[in-house]
């Protein structure tokens, strides 16, 4: 890698499949019921995402407001801990178009950082910062370092500005590539920016940005040569698994964790 990181998250072998929201095809996105299902299917990495309470908790939701996953609206940043934590946030889940929702009602909770990496002592955890204003940063690292969980989580975000944070307050942590990084390595790839040195880990890209083909064999080496590497979201389509991995992905965010790991595992026993 271009920088060295204080870490055991890439320890596993590869490829790596991460269960995206936990097992989020199966079971309501970043709860306990979820993460549980990745990790039953042999999952080793999940994947989630934190915001932070009115009172200083980092809770696990994707989206800044409640409505989208739970029975009610909220801001999550204007909310309490307990306030949060009587959501139900099985309630919107379905997998029949609404049909059914079999979690409702079934006492699912948006749950804590904490209570995951409490819970999964064993599961690496890739952990996306989604709230931006005012800064959770500090806190993360905070409830990350008192559960003893820092050498097995990465600390992304799509945002410049957590991630720079990140660097500066744990240097040894690995990282994502925000936009920006995104953004440098593609130029550096194109012969633009000489001496380029990569600050992430490992970058964790869609295969497509419009009609842009972003995931290609050249990116794969380059990132490669670099010792960054490569993670492709969100993919639930087995053909486009085994195309990725052969394109030489190091790792597939899905999900569905349980197709995943049981196409690496075919693959495995052919090759």
């Amino acid at each position: 890698m271009s920088r060295e990181f204080d870490t055991d998250f890439f320890a596993p072998s590869r490829p790596r499949v991460f269960g995206h929201r936990g097992a989020a095809g199966e079971c309501p996105e970043n709860t306990l019921v979820s993460f549980e299902q990745a990790v039953r299917a042999g999952a080793q990495y999940v994947e989630l995402d934190v915001h932070m309470t009115r009172d200083g908790e980092i809770v696990v939701s994707h989206d800044a407001n409640l409505a989208r996953a739970c029975d009610r609206e909220g801001l999550i940043a204007q909310m309490t801990l307990a306030e949060i934590e009587a959501a139900d946030a099985g309630y919107a889940f379905t997998t029949d178009g609404g049909a059914t929702f079999p979690f409702r009602g079934r006492r699912v909770r948006i749950p804590r950082l904490a209570d995951v990496l409490s819970r999964f002592t064993g599961t690496n955890l890739v952990v996306e910062i989604k709230q931006t204003e005012p800064s959770l940063v500090a806190r993360l690292l905070a409830t990350v370092d008192r559960v003893g969980a820092r050498r097995r989580v990465m600390l992304t975000s799509e945002q410049d500005e957590p991630v720079r944070e990140l660097r500066a307050l744990a240097p040894k942590l690995p990282t994502n590539f925000p936009y920006t990084d995104v953004a440098e390595l593609l130029q550096a790839m194109a012969g633009n920016r000489p001496g380029y040195k990569a600050l992430g880990a490992a970058i964790q890209i869609p295969p497509q940005y419009g009609t842009w083909q972003l995931l290609t064999p050249a990116l794969v080496a380059f990132a490669h040569n670099l010792g960054v590497e490569v993670h492709a979201w969100t993919i639930n389509d087995e053909r486009e698994m085994n195309e990725l991995l052969d394109c030489g992905v190091d790792g597939i965010i899905s999900d569905f964790p349980a197709r995943a790991l049981a196409l690496v595992r075919a693959r495995s026993a052919i090759g």
